[in-house]
């Protein structure tokens, strides 16, 4: 394993050090964002922000397992982009992107990928990329997830948020704010924060950190005229840390997970297919 002593970021090492970490077979952890308006009072890379921290304090409770690499800025918001700053990719260009990445990951040797999301119209788009990886290679694991999913943590944010469910915990709320807050307090603008949620004119359609059984969303602007959706106002340090604190020990798990599992590389039933990668006939 290299000796210095940033080896838990990728863009951070050398080659040689590279073609040392593949032989660890570690999880390549990679934080997915992008750019778009968080209200009057966060800046607009706050998922990124999000994303990236929780990824490398993951990374750094698991040094010997996982390596960070440099965070996937930008991602696809088309529907904000009546708030300016906002800047999307193309949905197709962006799974191409992704996958590009992890192709060339997979090139060097590397064979576990996780995909750390911190932008909730990114998620199908991730998942996606992470499919097509696998599929590229039989003897390959990719993940995704949205953070604060687990029902430890859903039990934990129902039992310490403070706004209106459903609606006070969606964009630029509680949640982002406060989490911002315990990361880089000085760049949030507090004095700038509002209250604003929707009337939900149904039973089935409204959002929250997990939304309706009907998702409806179309122009972020029609929902919204500050960008928030929540209550920012409730937002605290306090809740910022714990809520990160349990979001780190999510990505660690999935570290643990992703570093622990085998592949499942599937057999080709067609006649004089040739034996898949990590199968028992193919592997070396």
């Amino acid at each position: 394993m290299a000796s210095t002593e940033h080896t838990h970021r990728y863009a951070e090492l050398t080659w040689p050090e590279v073609a040392e970490r593949v032989a660890d077979d570690p999880v390549c952890v990679i934080p997915v964002a992008t750019l778009e308006d968080h209200g009057y009072h966060l800046p607009i890379d706050t998922d990124a922000v999000i994303a990236e921290t929780l990824a490398e304090r993951a990374v750094l409770a698991r040094p010997e397992q996982s390596l960070l690499l440099p965070t996937v800025t930008h991602g696809y918001t088309p529907h904000h982009m009546d708030f300016p700053g906002s800047i999307t990719i193309d949905w197709k260009r962006f799974v191409e992107y992704l996958v590009d990445i992890g192709k060339s990951l997979i090139h060097h040797g590397f064979r576990r990928i996780l995909f750390v999301n911190g932008h909730g119209s990114n998620v199908p788009l991730v998942d996606m990329a992470a499919r097509l990886l696998m599929l590229e290679r039989r003897d390959v694991i990719a993940a995704t997830f949205w953070y604060l999913s687990t029902p430890e943590s859903e039990e934990l944010l129902a039992r310490t948020r403070d706004s209106d469910q459903p609606g006070g915990m969606a964009h630029a709320c509680e949640l982002e704010t406060s989490l911002y807050l315990a990361i880089h307090p000085e760049r949030v603008q507090m004095e700038k924060a509002v209250r604003e949620i929707p009337e939900w004119d149904s039973d089935t359609v409204w959002m929250d950190w997990n939304d309706g059984p009907l998702s409806i969303k179309g122009q972020w602007s029609g929902w919204t005229e500050s960008g928030v959706i929540g209550d920012a106002t409730v937002a605290t340090a306090e809740k910022g840390r714990i809520w990160l604190d349990q979001a780190v020990l999510e990505v660690a798990s999935h570290i643990d997970e992703l570093a622990a599992r085998r592949p499942r590389p599937g057999r080709d039933h067609h006649q004089g297919a040739e034996p898949a990668l990590g199968t028992r006939e193919g592997t070396q």
